[in-house]
């Protein structure tokens, strides 16, 4: 289930890397996006012409463990039978998972790239099924069964053409300032919060962003020439948001287009 019928939506995350060779490998033979551009600092991948990732070379990038910038890039799948078989072909490329969980929405899959961004590959389920409270959508954390997701497991055959990314989870310096970012620039809504982390979406999605303090709190706006996160695209409704340009406190760009 794509999130496309949402007003506000995530187009590409572009990411600094250090190794644009390696790490572009990693995009194509582990997460399964095409490439559909590559000169010598970048690289476009993505899934059916549209681009998801943009890799930017930067062999002097840093990486400070604390800082504020990108818990998870999330990709999401259109169904359980897709998610089951990326599974199958990642532990066939002897890859191990960093966690799976099913979350009452959606069942996840985490692990991280060679540079250490976070990534989630998911499904959702039927979104009669969300408990929802008002604006509030209900969210656990239990332990996914991945015996059973191999069993409902397709045939992988590379990155679906309804592959998008569904959401960002984003690491901040002070949960209550993302939230007020999120919701007054943006106009996302709050779906759900637990200590030190919230979620929001638009159109109804269970989230489209989520922000967390878990360790980085009390981190100030990142330095030039860090590695990892540098910019998310947000796909708005005509009307919905001026296309140009927002900074969050910490440094991250979001780049609207009008979809």
């Amino acid at each position: 289930m794509a999130t496309s019928d949402a007003p506000i939506s995530i187009g590409r995350v572009v990411l600094i890397v250090r190794d644009l060779a390696r790490m572009a490998e990693y995009y194509e033979k582990v997460i399964g996006l095409g490439r559909i551009d590559r000169d010598g600092e970048t690289a476009l991948l993505g899934a059916n012409g549209r681009v998801l990732i943009e890799l930017r070379q930067d062999r002097a990038a840093q990486v400070a463990p604390g800082d504020a910038g990108l818990f998870h890039t999330a990709f999401l799948l259109p169904s359980r039978g897709a998610l089951g078989a990326w599974l199958g072909k990642f532990s066939d490329l002897g890859g191990r998972l960093d966690g799976a969980s099913h979350h009452g929405v959606s069942e996840a899959l985490y692990l991280n790239d060679p540079e250490g961004n976070g990534i989630e590959i998911y499904r959702d389920l039927p979104r009669e099924t969300w408990v929802r409270d008002g604006d509030r959508i209900e969210m656990v954390t239990k332990p996914l069964d991945l015996q059973a997701l191999r069993r409902d497991a397709g045939q992988w055959r590379g990155a679906p053409e309804d592959m998008v990314i569904g959401h960002v989870h984003l690491r901040v310096g002070d949960v209550a300032q993302a939230a007020e970012f999120i919701r007054g620039q943006i106009g996302m809504t709050q779906t759900f919060e637990v200590p030190a982390a919230r979620w929001f979406g638009a159109g109804g999605y269970h989230h489209h962003l989520a922000a967390n303090e878990w360790q980085s709190k009390g981190a100030g706006p990142r330095l030039d020439g860090a590695a990892g996160l540098a910019s998310v695209e947000l796909l708005a409704d005509p009307g919905t948001l001026t296309p140009g340009r927002l900074v969050d406190p910490w440094g991250t760009e979001f780049t609207v287009t009008t979809a």
